[in-house]
């Protein structure tokens, strides 16, 4: 299989390094601009670029300015980065149709394990009918959990919690984002049924429901490694 392009925009020539040094280690393909307007012409002369990295504050054409341009002629992911932490900010990133809003400082790690979550489910990547970690196995096809080979019975959205844990291991996730990702952006339900859904699975899993750490304050993250109890 070719290798996946990835375009990372931004105007700090160390920023781009280390991020590409990073996504080179993951074999994807990485092509760099350093200004928005570079961008534009990099992704229309490019048509197999898979997924965008992209700062807001850039010379010549910002990142909201590069997005609008895109977003009219292709929906390919972009995962915007910024160094503010403005809500309003990240409001205007998803309502021009950002993917993913990142936030510097970032760990180079977590900002990989974004980046083959969103080309996951854009689907850009194949995508494995059967996930396995640490002794759970969950079979997409069939709609079946086992965890150390014994079968256990989950509701659909149990399923689809579990699942999405396990394809974004090693990242916080917060209640917002996930009621967004399993619940999808259309509901409006309380962020405590999430908690619910949770306990339940972590029930369900017996030893391995401690996996599904609470971050407190924020939401949740799967951790196959846990620190060992001393």
């Amino acid at each position: 299989m070719d290798r996946l392009k990835i375009l990372v925009v931004d105007d700090e020539a160390r920023m781009r390094k280390l991020v590409k040094d990073f996504l080179t280690r993951e074999n994807y393909e990485v092509l760099e601009a350093e200004d928005g307007e570079k961008a534009v012409d990099l992704f229309f002369s490019n048509k197999d670029i898979a997924l965008i990295l992209l700062d807001v504050m850039m010379p010549k054409m910002d990142g909201w300015q590069v997005t609008r341009e895109i977003r009219q002629f292709s929906k390919v992911p972009i995962i915007m980065l910024t160094a503010r932490g403005d809500e309003r900010d990240e409001l205007l990133g998803f309502n021009l149709g950002v993917d993913e809003y990142i936030s510097k400082p970032f760990s180079p790690k977590i900002l990989v394990a974004r980046v083959n979550a969103v080309l996951r489910r854009s689907g850009k990547t194949e995508s494995e009918d059967v996930l396995e970690i640490a002794g759970i196995r969950i079979d997409k096809a069939a709609h079946q959990v086992t965890v150390d080979g014994s079968p256990i019975e989950l509701s659909f959205k149990e399923f689809e919690l579990l699942q999405y844990f396990v394809e974004n291991q090693g990242i916080a996730l917060s209640r917002e984002k996930i009621l967004n990702a399993v619940w999808n952006y259309d509901y409006y339900g309380d962020a405590r049924t999430i908690d619910t859904h949770v306990k339940k699975l972590r029930s369900k899993m017996g030893d391995k429901g401690e996996l599904i750490r609470t971050i407190w304050g924020m939401g949740y993250k799967f951790d196959p490694n846990p620190p060992q109890k001393g």
